[in-house]
């Protein structure tokens, strides 16, 4: 029941080592849809709901001293989980946000001077309502780029929502649901992921999308390098999805709007909900490249 375009982009994120954005309207299930990808699978989960006063210590950790041995001893933050989920990421503070920037990069997080690294599979999945601006902080420019995909629900079609309605499904429902995937396989589909093919051709069609980009006139600001790998590594595990070792253009096609959408800026630009401007010139971007045969 739902969107099943949604859970292919999260699957995909996860195999290419990417965080997602899932933003839409409240009450759509952002929340319930990313609960339901981390407990599918046998990590460590653990769900940040942000709020202004959320500190970057509440995320990371902090150093305490113990009495007992006369020591600072760490005590782990729940960035320190396989899988975060970060409720409505655009209510809590600039500083806090970029707690997050060091573990969606790096997969490491500075605390009292030390660095110390995440587990793997390590994955953000935030949620936002890009409407709602009383009490919420814009995510920025450099931020949103450390997300592989940036994608939107939408409302259920009529049949789906009916079956919701009759229904009636609980949250304690996602207890209910099984693991189909360990850690370790996570991990070794991800370096799978690496070895999928992609030619030469669909590399200067990456390249040749990133380039129309900062030409367009639309746009002031285009697809980063770093927008282009990313695109590269989620056709990639498109391609691994579908049963194939190498890529072929409608794994990059079909990853576009998700993957750089997102890491565009048009020229009417006001804040990071700018999301169906830059959709739109993103797929007219995309009609004016030609595909690779």
């Amino acid at each position: 029941m739902g969107n099943a375009g949604a859970i292919d982009r999260l699957i995909v994120s996860l195999l290419a080592r990417g965080h997602i954005l899932i933003e839409d309207v409240p009450g759509v299930g952002k929340t319930v849809l990313a609960s339901a990808m981390a407990k599918s699978i046998d990590c460590s989960f653990a769900r940040i709901q942000c709020t202004p006063d959320l500190l970057p210590s509440d995320i990371t950790g902090i150093s305490m001293f113990d009495r007992t041995s006369s020591e600072f001893s760490f005590r782990a933050g729940p960035i320190f989980n396989n899988i975060i989920v970060a409720d409505e990421i655009n209510r809590t503070t600039p500083r806090t946000q970029s707690a997050l920037l060091e573990a969606m990069s790096e997969a490491v997080v500075s605390v009292d001077g030390e660095s110390r690294s995440l587990p793997a599979p390590f994955m953000v999945i935030a949620t936002q309502n890009p409407y709602e601006f009383e009490g919420t902080y814009f995510l920025p420019e450099n931020q949103l780029d450390r997300f592989l995909m940036r994608i939107n629900l939408g409302y259920p079609s009529p049949e789906d929502e009916q079956r919701v309605i009759r229904k009636q499904p609980a949250r304690t429902s996602l207890q209910t649901l099984k693991t189909v995937m360990t850690s370790e396989e996570v991990v070794a589909i991800q370096q799978h992921v690496d070895e999928i093919k992609i030619n030469d051709d669909l590399v200067d069609y990456i390249i040749a999308i990133a380039s129309a980009t900062r030409q367009a006139e639309d746009l002031q600001v285009g697809v980063s390098p770093r927008g282009a790998l990313a695109l590269a590594q989620a056709a990639r595990a498109t391609a691994l999805l579908e049963d194939r070792d190498y890529c072929i253009p409608e794994d990059v096609v079909s990853n576009v709007l998700a993957v750089c959408a997102h890491r565009v800026v048009s020229r009417t630009y006001m804040h990071d909900g700018d999301t169906t401007a830059t959709r739109r010139i993103m797929q007219q971007v995309l009609e004016t490249v030609p595909s690779p045969a």
